[in-house]
């Protein structure tokens, strides 16, 4: 039996800010989790490619708002500033 991966502990020493937007990296990062684990069978970030962001970021939320999108671009740089690379995404 494999224990699921903890979004909440692999965050928290990159989260900064009120407990508003710690709450809501937490909750998009593990919505985030949710898309790549149901795609590609991939739970740990550690794991996470450039391009499994990229195709979130590019075709998960295409139907969503623009602001919506924005928020998800910030969640999405705070999870590659605790993996410790120099991606970069553009929305």
């Amino acid at each position: 039996m494999t224990k699921a991966f903890d979004m909440e502990v692999f965050l928290a020493a990159a989260l900064t800010g009120s407990h508003a937007t710690r709450q809501r990296h937490l909750r998009q990062a593990k919505m985030i989790q949710a898309a790549i684990v149901q795609r590609w069978q991939c739970e740990s970030p550690w794991r996470w490619k450039r391009k499994h962001l990229a195709w979130f970021l590019k075709h998960s939320l295409k139907h969503r708002g623009e602001g919506t999108r924005y928020y998800y671009l910030l969640t999405v740089r705070l999870i590659t500033r605790r993996l410790d690379t120099s991606w970069v995404f553009d929305l």
